[in-house]
Formats: C-alpha cells, sequence, structure tokens
C-alpha cells in the first residue's frame, strides 16, 4: 500500500504527518521525496545508512566532429547548449538530461558522459526502512532522484510505503505521486491555507487518485480550509489542533506518536482510516 502525503507548501505539517503514519505502522517503508530539503532522516535517525550516488547523462561535444550547425542549440529549450565562433558550449548545470540534443545532431558530435546529480541513503530506524533522496545545489531537476527512490525494488509486498512528497504541484510531485494508492492533502486553517490546498487538490484529481484531508493546526471557530473540503465534497481524514506541546515537540524532530500515547492514538485512527480509504477506492475500481 503506497500513501503519498502532499501540500500546496512548506510547513504545513506535511512531514509531521509522513514520519508519525510510518512510525504507528508495524511496519513501514518511508520515502521523503522532498529531494531538495530532505528532514524526515531527522526524526527517524536511521542505522546502518548506506549512500550511493544518482547519476544521469549529460551531452559532451567532439569538437573534431562538430560543424557548428547549431540544430542542438535550437533543439534545447532549456538553453543548455550554445554556439560561439569557435566551439559548441554546454551548460551541464541547467541541462535536463532529455538527450535529444544527440539525436538532432547530423554529424554524431555528441555523446553521453555521467554527472553526479545527488545520491540516496538508506537505513533502518526500530521497524521502519527510511530513504531519503539529496539533490545536489544548482542541479535543475530532482525527478531522475525521485524515480530511483520511486524503484520496485524499494517497496516490500503486505508492507505500508509512506511517501513525503516535495510541497507544491510541481513535476517533482506529480513523479511521486504516479503509483501511489492513496494521497494525504495537508492544509492550514487560513485563507493562504485553503490557496495552498487547491494546487494539490487539482492536481490529485488530473491524477485521478483518491484523496482526502488532513487539517493541521486547527483552532476553535472559523476554519476556511474545513469550509473549502466541505464545498468540493473532499472527505476530511483528520484534524489536528494546534498544540504548542506537539509544536515543540516536532520542532525537536521526534515523532509525537513516540513521545505520548495520545498522539499515537491520533495517528493510529488516522491510518486506520486510510486504510479504510484505500480498501474502499480499491472495491470500487473493481466493481467498474
Amino acid at each position: 500500500m503506497r500513501i503519498a502525503v502532499l501540500s500546496g507548501k512548506g510547513g504545513t505539517g506535511k512531514t509531521l504527518v509522513s514520519v508519525n503514519l510510518a512510525a504507528v505502522a508495524k511496519s513501514a517503508t518511508y520515502i521523503d521525496c522532498d529531494v531538495e530539503e530532505p528532514n524526515g532522516h531527522l526524526f527517524f535517525a536511521p542505522e546502518g545508512i548506506k549512500e550511493e550516488d544518482v547519476t544521469v547523462k549529460v551531452p559532451k561535444v567532439d569538437e573534431t566532429l562538430c560543424n557548428g550547425c547549431r540544430k542542438c542549440v535550437n533543439f534545447c529549450k532549456f538553453n543548455a547548449l550554445a554556439h560561439t565562433a569557435d566551439n559548441l558550449i554546454i551548460f551541464d548545470d541547467i541541462c535536463h538530461f532529455c538527450g535529444g540534443c544527440m539525436l538532432v545532431c547530423p554529424q554524431k558530435a555528441l555523446t553521453e558522459t555521467d554527472k553526479v546529480i545527488g545520491s540516496i541513503r538508506k537505513g533502518t530506524s526500530e521497524h521502519v526502512s527510511v530513504y531519503s533522496g539529496i539533490l545536489n545545489v544548482g542541479v535543475a531537476s530532482g525527478v531522475p532522484i525521485i524515480n530511483q527512490l520511486l524503484e520496485e525494488k524499494n517497496f516490500a509486498a503486505n508492507k505500508l510505503t509512506v511517501i513525503d512528497c516535495p510541497p507544491g504541484a510541481s513535476c517533482v510531485v506529480m513523479e511521486s505521486i504516479k503509483d501511489v494508492d492513496y494521497c494525504i492533502l495537508v492544509a492550514e486553517p487560513t485563507l493562504f491555507g485553503v490557496h495552498n490546498l487547491e494546487l494539490v487538490y487539482q492536481l490529485v484529481k488530473l491524477f485521478k487518485k483518491p484523496f482526502g484531508a488532513v487539517l493541521n493546526k486547527c483552532l476553535e471557530g472559523e476554519n476556511p480550509a474545513e469550509r473549502f473540503c466541505i464545498e468540493n465534497n473532499i472527505k476530511i481524514l483528520g484534524k489536528i489542533p494546534f498544540d504548542t506541546d506537539l509544536g515543540a515537540l516536532n520542532s525537536d524532530a521526534k515523532i509525537v506518536a513516540y513521545e505520548e500515547k495520545k498522539y499515537k492514538d491520533m495517528f493510529s485512527s488516522l491510518l486506520d482510516r486510510v486504510v479504510g480509504e484505500v480498501k474502499h477506492a480499491t472495491v470500487t475500481d473493481i466493481k467498474r
């Protein structure tokens, strides 16, 4: 079972929900796809860490073959190639690794070379397998790292997998949710929170994924995020109260479900609700 946790921006409580859902499961895999600033490992403090580089193929030019036709330059929409009076210049920091320039080169002057763009770290924390992707500074896209994080070999049968997505609704988020069974949208109870909730709401609808919302930092009284969910028929899976004790523990990188029973009960109940929603969605798909 693969569960993705999304939010329209950082700081809504996406990682809070992700790490605690993995923590209350009997056995789980936690995958941090927020490769620009992963922080799930701070909570789990995994042991036995193994690290491997992630590489991509970038173009390399053979100046003896290049005739300056500029077909590769005109093809590249990311301006990663330029031709001066003397030679072809490759800006591999903004290359998106599509390989198109090599395909259009009539002289076969462009070949591939490996470039390290980041790494993946794997470790264990009690009953949780912890995977984190780390994108090197200045690299244009984290998609190759996310694809490697989400390879089938990292998923165990009959085991919960919680995918902590990057914030927002960009291509890295799309890669993170494309093969999941269910999406949890985490939102704050403000008008700004509603704006960000709508971003991921439109995304999961586009991908036709079953989903529900978790409302974080809830206070008594008006809750624009709750109103948005009701108006758009979004199932509210749970509400996390505005709680200074919870906030302090979370800020100290503590897994709150390990610290106090009331938090363990809260996230266990949320996990049960999500599992029920996944089973219902599966049955519905079978009937269709």
